[in-house]
């Protein structure tokens, strides 16, 4: 069963995307990746090769509705992992509706398009995995990132009504919510960051960063995400969530018993708000 099997994973050029692609290889998956240029295609190729591993690429923009058509028509994968993701880090006032629109498209509305393309097929063929990489930040919020945070609640709520439509055609739908993991998308945030200078924010914003930096050393492997994913894959029951990383366990139970009072207050303090 495993060899005919298509696995399809969007943003696959780095951090826990192409451990992904790589992983699902390993397992026996016929493992395609997507990026957005053939210059990334490359850099997958090479490192697959390294690795002693056969991946396939597709170019694809997850905001793109024809290109996912394209794709989705083309491999017909009964896997589909949902990895492709942006930073959108700034306070609520200092983010535009266009930026939104891009982060809502790609972490959002894009993921979601891929799973109702590929859904015929796996009704057809009566199986079907879709795995939606979510983050710890699904389930709690914090300044100076909401926006990002919105996409991720969103992204877990439309989730859970896809998993209970479905199940009864036999697709298995996932969320995979990492904790911090180190990836490019903390690179993307010191970018966006750096132009907002006049903000009445930038003090605090400074101080995310410096946050940010120290918590570098304890940040996750891509690859342990990339586990949790082939092992949901391949499970015949997977769970419904999986949190990968101790912070994310930690935080989630965080959320249990700690008031919202206090989680604001000691939020305010580190970040001079």
């Amino acid at each position: 069963m495993a060899d005919e099997r298509v696995a399809l994973t969007t943003g696959a050029n780095s951090g826990i995307g192409l451990a992904t692609v790589l992983e699902l290889a390993r397992r026996g998956l016929r493992s395609v990746g997507t990026v957005r240029s053939r210059a990334k295609a490359v850099a997958v190729a090479e490192m697959a090769a390294e690795q002693g591993v056969e991946v396939e690429t597709a170019i694809m923009d997850v905001t793109d509705a024809a290109s996912c058509a394209r794709v989705i028509r083309k491999y017909q994968p009964t896997v589909v992992v949902n990895n492709a993701g942006l930073s959108i880090t700034g306070a609520i006032e200092d983010i535009g509706d266009e930026e939104l629109r891009a982060a809502l498209e790609t972490m959002v509305i894009g993921p979601m398009r891929l799973a109702r393309l590929a859904l015929p097929h796996m009704r057809q063929a009566h199986v079907g995995y879709i795995v939606n990489v979510s983050s710890i930040y699904g389930r709690t919020t914090t300044p100076l990132t909401g926006w990002y945070q919105a996409c991720k609640h969103a992204l877990e709520g439309v989730t859970d009504a896809l998993r209970t439509e479905v199940a009864g055609d036999g697709v298995k739908v996932v969320l995979v919510e990492p904790g911090l993991v180190r990836t490019g998308i903390w690179q993307e945030a010191d970018h966006e960051l750096s132009g907002r200078a006049g903000s009445q924010f930038a003090s605090s914003y400074e101080r995310l960063l410096t946050v940010t930096r120290l918590a570098d050393p304890i940040m996750g492997d891509p690859g342990r995400v990339a586990d949790a994913i082939a092992n949901a894959v391949t499970s015949h029951n997977p769970r419904a969530r999986y949190l990968v990383g101790y912070d994310a366990q930690a935080i989630a139970a965080l959320q249990s018993f700690v008031p919202t009072r206090v989680r604001d207050r000691v939020a305010r303090a580190i970040l001079g708000l």
